[in-house]
């Protein structure tokens, strides 16, 4: 870029109003020469800006503009290493921009990916914690129903006319399915509460 700037720079602009005809009878009108290089001069026309080569104009013109045939394929041959270097350069940027906006958009990726994991495991710890305060909840319940039917007593006895009998405290016939109730719910605590543990590291 530095090359084809200089080379661009180092030859002063002609702003002048002329006609131009090529060798193939193609016309410029009107027109106004920016600037004279070696192999070419570079017009401004009403269509914007166009270069013609002194290989496609009259000798007349080439002398006018005192065209030099050695001197020429030297200046097109550093021209063309300057305009492939820029666009060596500007192909380079567009894959560095390209790899950038890979890295961001995997970047971006894994954080929303970990953002939903994080999201995912906060909801399986509270799900878990929710669970437990519910089995701790029924254990207290079961054993304050056993130790409440544990106070009376087991047996209860009764008297008819002369004969005497013993039954069994009604408070006493559940007490077997809650101690069986209490050790489900017991075995089912000890599990939730170690994936607890698991899921809060």
């Amino acid at each position: 870029m530095r090359i084809l700037t200089l080379l661009i720079l180092s030859f002063a602009p002609v702003v002048l109003a002329d006609d131009f005809k090529t060798i193939e009878g193609k016309e410029y009108k009107n027109v106004k020469v920016s600037r004279v290089e070696p192999d070419g001069i570079v017009l401004i026309t009403k269509a914007g800006i166009s270069k013609v080569y002194f290989t496609e104009l009259p000798k007349a013109v080439q002398e006018r503009f005192n065209y030099d045939p050695e001197k020429a394929p030297a200046y097109s041959a550093e021209q063309n290493a300057a305009l492939e270097q820029l666009r060596n350069q500007q192909q380079e940027a567009m894959i560095r921009r390209a790899e950038t906006t890979e890295k961001t958009n995997k970047y971006v990726g894994e954080q929303a990916q970990a953002s939903a994991a994080r999201q995912s495991q906060q909801e399986k710890v509270q799900r878990l914690q929710a669970r437990y305060d519910e089995l701790q909840k029924q254990e207290r319940d079961l054993i304050r129903r056993i130790q409440e039917a544990e106070r009376l007593p087991r047996y209860l006895t009764g008297q008819s006319g002369n004969k005497h009998y013993s039954y069994l405290n009604p408070a006493w016939q559940y007490v077997p399915d809650w101690e069986e109730n209490l050790s489900d719910v017991r075995h089912e605590k000890d599990q939730v509460r170690k994936q607890l543990e698991q899921a809060q590291r």
